[in-house]
């Protein structure tokens, strides 16, 4: 089995209010090989997150009571639920997209889709976050990514970051000092077989630096116009 392809034990959690939707979305999921299991709501979601241990989460934006934006958030704060794949589904629009990435997303998709392109996103999530690491650690400066715990420390204070947040910083530190742009960030994070806005690098790459940047440390992170991102190993 190749990493990020499900094998029988890959657990997905539906979060879906509308029960023909999730009807027929189990049954896909089930069929490719998915281990599924279905909240109705945010709050069942958030009792089921931890129980449950899911690789990815597929997350609708409007669900009754608790927004899927709010759920996204309160995973993102749980020690137990906060390394889970999360793609929220939701309409289309860049401020929603937005939105749900600043609340910790890994990926979103618009409404009506294809149960192909589902998949393909999933696979992605999957390959993202079930990589174990080539190294134990990764040092450059103040910043310190222990690969193993999924750590990032700066000058021996940790931080905390999303999964994608995590990778990006990964990517950039395995190659200090050399523009990546925006394109080749989104195949090495993201994968060549999803389609994900140039934007959404921005985004990323914005709630990194606010991430591992206090006042009066230096930003690590250069962006270089109309090339992409740089770190800034000096």
């Amino acid at each position: 089995m190749s990493i990020g392809e499900p094998d029988f034990s890959t657990r997905a959690l539906l979060v879906e209010g509308r029960a023909t939707g999730a009807d027929r979305l189990r049954w896909n999921l089930e069929r490719s090989g998915f281990v599924v299991e279905r909240a109705s709501n945010g709050d069942e979601a958030l009792k089921q997150s931890p129980r449950f241990r899911p690789h990815v989460m597929l997350l609708n934006w409007s669900l009754p009571a608790l927004s899927g934006i709010e759920v996204c958030r309160r995973l993102r704060a749980l020690p137990e639920t906060r390394d889970v794949g999360v793609i929220m589904i939701g309409r289309t629009g860049d401020r929603y997209v937005i939105r749900a990435l600043d609340a910790g997303a890994d990926d979103y998709l618009v409404e009506p889709f294809s149960i192909a392109e589902l998949l393909a996103r999933m696979r992605a999530v999957l390959r993202r976050t079930r990589t174990e690491p080539a190294r134990i650690r990764l040092t450059l400066g103040e910043l310190d990514l222990d690969l193993t715990a999924l750590r990032v420390t700066r000058n021996g204070r940790y931080i905390h970051l999303g999964p994608t947040e995590f990778r990006l910083l990964r990517l950039l530190m395995d190659s200090p000092n050399r523009v990546l742009s925006r394109e080749e960030i989104i195949d090495q994070i993201w994968g060549a077989d999803t389609a994900v806005e140039l934007r959404t690098v921005d985004v990323h790459v914005r709630r990194l630096r606010e991430a591992i940047t206090r006042q009066g440390d230096p930003d690590v992170i250069r962006t270089v116009r109309a090339a992409g991102y740089v770190f800034d190993a000096a």
